[in-house]
């Protein structure tokens, strides 16, 4: 089978094929690849987003559902939306208790103003035009209501941001021979974590789409920031 690898052009495409190629082994490739810091990663989110029973949320990027079982278990009604067909199959046969929905970042399949909260982790670095995404997600988003964008970025201790570098280009590569299905496609994700805004640069994408009140907390030690963003009550 060829292997699938996209590039940081991000055609959709691309994209959706590179994460068809690593769907059935994502969740484990992930927690060998982050020594199990995804985990914890996931667990910041749903603190961030801090679901309430009834509330509506948009999983955006969702991926097999992973990050999506802890807003039912709040009570929460909840959508797992993924442009990959290859990562909702996966889903659907893992989590069948999860309502799963195909569609792209660029173009929601919902109508306006349809969440309380909308969340995203890890794949708005895979969207080709980050502020149009941006723009989608607060369209799809109440007024008063939230956004939480989980994302790789840059670590703030320069010492541990060269250390964390050689990791990304040689090592990240290397182990996912190992343990992914692609690992080709773990290449593409590290030059597009390097590539990727820090943690400043992100807040103010958020800002210019227009939502407010723009914050961000860093997980360990940077390598990931957890920016979160309210949808103003005058937002048109």
């Amino acid at each position: 089978m060829a292997v699938t690898r996209a590039s940081l052009d991000k055609k959709p495409q691309e994209i959706a094929a590179m994460f068809d190629a690593v769907a059935e082994r994502y969740d484990l490739t992930n927690d060998v690849l982050s020594l199990g810091q995804d985990r914890l990663w996931r667990r910041a989110v749903t603190r961030a987003v801090a679901p309430r029973p009834g509330e509506r949320i948009l999983d955006l990027a969702a991926g097999t559902g992973t990050s999506s079982e802890p807003f039912l278990d709040a009570g929460a009604q909840v959508v797992a939306c993924d442009l990959s067909v290859g990562m909702l199959s996966a889903g659907r046969r893992q989590r069948p208790h999860v309502p799963f929905i195909a569609g792209d970042a660029l173009r929601l399949p919902f109508a306006d103003e349809t969440f309380d909260a909308v969340t995203m982790s890890f794949g708005l670095r895979n969207v080709a035009e980050v502020d149009r995404a941006l723009g989608e997600l607060l369209r799809v988003t109440k007024r008063g209501g939230r956004v939480v964008v989980c994302e790789f970025s840059h670590p703030v201790w320069a010492p541990f941001r060269t250390v964390y570098v050689e990791y990304l280009m040689r090592a990240l590569p290397s182990v996912a021979r190992a343990v992914s299905s692609s690992p080709e496609a773990y290449v593409y994700l590290a030059e597009s974590i390097r590539a990727w805004p820090d943690q400043r640069g992100l807040a103010a994408r958020l800002a210019g789409a227009g939502w407010a009140a723009v914050r961000w907390r860093d997980l360990s030690g940077g390598v990931v920031a957890l920016h979160h963003a309210v949808r103003p009550e005058w937002a048109r």
